[in-house]
């Protein structure tokens, strides 16, 4: 058990109770990045935990690691068993899943010189921009110029995993639109509408500002404007927590099937903050590599050189949908939705816990609620960004859950993107499954220096061989957001 102040300081004291130890450790993180360790002298309590260095006050609270169980059975009730018959996509390597899952295979990065607005000044130039993107077929020209990127992408995205799922628009005129619904989430929503808009209110006055700022800003609206483009009728909102967001969408809509308030949900996230508030703003977190001479290898996971992640954009969508109903369609069944969780550190703003403590239980959670132990998983799709603090505390907790890892495999798919943040989980949600069904699994690039306490194969470099049992998928955002998200080759 673990007592820690609330997040009042970025500055924390660690004490031990170890025998001879009469201090403790000052961890500091300038951002993402630890800067200095200290000793402080001990106060003489024998309280274990972490204290507050400049708020006395803070209201402290108490994280305790989940206990162990025994897996229960894997839900059998067809209503209930959710299923994948559907995907799509925007990225880095266009709007095709087999051509997005080929690149990352084959090891390609996406990341390039940012060309979208005058970088030349900032402090970092690159990003996994999107670039020749094209809505048409799915948006007409007007809308289309009109719509922040984020929609854009979320539209297209969306759109696409209908169609394959086979939920066209005829066949969904055919439907109980009623009982579809549509959760699609975003970290930062319309972030280019909403900077035009200061911008014109600043430069010109309020009478300037377009009747779409609002609209186009605020980050439910990929969820509205793609029923409002369907006529799906279900559940629709949407959820916003950072770079996890995208997997708390697959874990609600999970649970609006699984409660049959829907029979269908169409599920991701989606983002476009390569713009310069989105990169400038990253910048003054001090998040972000700075690789400029060499843009292509700046994301690199677990390497020890590693300095920071690289922004990203782009949208993943599933269509998730009970056993039940897609059998009565005949639908293509592509993987398994078996369960998920979701946890907060309650420790910082941008900063992980290093101990992992929130993402093993958040690991944990998932498995208890997919109905699988441990030893079931042989495949991690991380989180990974490439920053220092964050990297090591996720292989941390994937240690603390799984004891045994000589079978288990991990990679990191923003070392070729980058960090799409809210369309992030979307993104590797269709990576993880793309392992499932093909049997490969993509490298992580840019792997020169593993650290040492990385034990797992991170498939480094080079695509690998590998049947997947159960899979797990992880995203992690500011404030402390962890999501764990299980996927399994469908057996009947």
């Amino acid at each position: 058990m673990a007592s820690i102040a609330g997040s009042c300081s970025s500055g924390l004291i660690f004490r031990t109770n170890e025998s001879g130890n009469k201090g403790a450790s000052l961890l500091q993180y300038n951002g993402l990045r630890p800067v200095e360790s200290k000793q402080v002298a001990s106060s003489g309590s024998k309280t274990n935990g972490f204290i507050s260095t400049s708020a006395a006050k803070c209201r402290r609270i108490k994280a305790v690691a989940s206990p162990n169980f025994s897996a229960p059975k894997r839900e059998k009730d067809p209503k209930k068993r959710i299923v994948i018959t559907g995907m799509g996509l925007v990225s880095v390597f266009g709007n095709e899943i087999d051509t997005f899952y080929n690149k990352l295979l084959e090891g390609e990065s996406g990341i390039t010189p940012i060309d979208r607005f005058d970088a030349s000044t900032f402090s970092v130039r690159f990003a996994g921009q999107i670039r020749d993107f094209s809505s048409k077929g799915y948006i007409d020209g007007k809308n289309d110029r009109r719509l922040d990127d984020c929609w854009r992408y979320c539209l297209v995205a969306g759109r696409r995993a209908l169609d394959d799922a086979s939920l066209g628009p005829e066949v969904l005129e055919t439907m109980d639109r009623s009982r579809i619904g549509v959760l699609v989430g975003s970290g930062m929503g319309g972030l280019t509408a909403f900077s035009k808009g200061v911008e014109a209110l600043i430069q010109k006055g309020f009478k300037k500002i377009t009747p779409f700022f609002i609209p186009y800003s605020i980050t439910n609206m990929g969820s509205a404007l793609l029923a409002i483009d369907t006529g799906l009728m279900g559940p629709n909102y949407s959820i916003s927590t950072a770079c996890a967001t995208a997997n708390y969408c697959f874990y609600a809509a999970a649970n609006h099937i699984r409660r049959e308030e829907a029979d269908i949900m169409v599920v991701g996230g989606t983002e476009a903050a390569v713009m310069a508030t989105g990169v400038g703003g990253f910048i003054a977190c001090r998040a972000l590599s700075q690789r400029n001479d060499e843009p292509q290898k700046a994301s690199r996971p677990w390497d020890q050189e590693r300095d920071g992640f690289v922004i990203g954009e782009g949208s993943g969508v599933l269509i998730m949908e009970s056993l039940e109903h897609a059998m009565k369609r005949g639908a293509n069944i592509i993987a398994e939705y078996l369960g998920g969780a979701i946890t907060c550190d309650a420790h910082h703003m941008t900063d992980p816990r290093s101990d992992g403590l929130g993402v093993s239980s958040c690991i944990t959670k998932s498995l208890e609620d997919a109905g699988v132990s441990p030893e079931e998983v042989n495949y991690v799709n991380a989180h990974a960004t490439s920053t220092l603090a964050g990297d090591l505390a996720e292989v941390n907790a994937i240690k603390k859950v799984f004891k045994e890892t000589s079978e288990l495999k991990m990679n990191g798919t923003k070392s070729m993107i980058g960090h799409g943040l809210g369309a992030a989980g979307g993104l590797e949600a269709i990576a993880t499954i793309k392992a499932i069904t093909t049997g490969w699994l993509h490298p992580t690039i840019n792997q020169y220096n593993l650290e040492p306490e990385v034990t797992i194969d991170t498939v480094p470099n080079v695509k690998k061989k590998h049947e997947v049992n159960v899979a797990i998928s992880n995203s992690f955002g500011f404030g402390g957001h962890n999501s764990v998200v299980v996927f399994s080759p469908f057996r009947p």
